[in-house]
């Protein structure tokens, strides 16, 4: 015990890992918030496609050489989100099926190109850690952190701004429409945030672990409370938790980032489900 804590206090002595930790609590943060929405809604899926597609769009900026793939990534996968949505919508591939065929698609292509045309030695081990996050986000450089901490206050202030609109087009888009607000427009909203939380959490868990920080916290704040209000509150304060244990938990034990903090998102699910459980009781 006093060997980790000494460990840490060693550890934070560095900026990479500050600048981890706040990347890591702001992405967690930026995932609850608007978790509970696609959860409620179905649309958590949506995570799953965006991420297959972020990592395409990756792969291309690596096959390009780009310095700054974030340039390529963020408009790809925002412009997906959007054409997933309309797609679903109004044509005869609907939402799952065309979600199943763009993720699959751009998982297959990214790895092709990464295989055919990347100039590493090792491969595998560049797509292992694109898909599962490896140690990525313990090599953010500063200008990493501001782009970070800039999308991530621009996605809280949008929720913040349009929690009631949000709320209404989650439990009654009939009404909404009633009412003359665009219900679509709104969807169409939420699946280019998703897209935007998405980038962000590639270089925390990777793009196959992207949907356990928008699924896990909302689903465990969903087995104790009930109101929309207190869940969402919930769900972002067990998740920022959750990102910090398993950020510092990756460091002390030399365990990749990505997989550790979903074990701890998993570990909360089921003391959540337990607790929820026993209330009921």
């Amino acid at each position: 015990m006093r060997e980790s804590g000494s460990l840490l206090r060693e550890y934070f002595s560095y900026d990479f890992v500050w600048y981890a930790l706040i990347v890591g609590v702001l992405v967690a943060l930026c995932a609850a918030l608007f978790g509970v929405v696609l959860v409620l809604k179905r649309f958590s899926f949506i995570g799953d496609g965006l991420s297959h597609v972020a990592f395409g769009a990756l792969a291309v900026a690596a096959v390009l050489n780009l310095s700054d793939n974030m340039l390529l990534v963020l408009p790809v996968t925002v412009l997906a989100a959007v054409l997933l949505l309309k797609t679903g919508q109004h044509t005869k591939l609907k939402g799952d099926a065309a979600i199943a065929v763009v993720s699959v698609g751009a998982l297959a292509l990214g790895y092709l190109l990464m295989d055919l045309f990347s100039a590493s030695a090792n491969v595998a081990g560049d797509v292992c850690g694109s898909l599962f996050g490896s140690f990525s986000i313990l090599t953010l450089s500063k200008s990493d952190l501001w782009l970070c901490v800039i999308l991530s206050v621009v996605v809280i202030a949008l929720f913040v701004l349009f929690y009631h609109r949000i709320f209404a087009v989650t439990f009654d888009e009939d009404f909404v429409r009633a009412v003359g607000v665009r219900a679509s427009l709104y969807n169409l909203f939420l699946a280019m945030i998703t897209a935007v939380i998405i980038v962000l959490a590639m270089n925390l868990v990777g793009s196959l672990l992207i949907s356990a920080l928008i699924i896990f916290p909302a689903l465990s704040a969903m087995r104790v409370f009930r109101s929309f209000k207190r869940v969402v509150i919930c769900s972002a304060t067990l998740s920022v938790i959750c990102a910090a244990v398993g950020i510092l938990l990756s460091l002390i034990a030399s365990t990749p980032v990505g997989p550790t903090v979903v074990a701890v998102d998993m570990g909360a699910f089921l003391i959540f489900a337990l607790i929820g459980r026993m209330a009921r009781r």
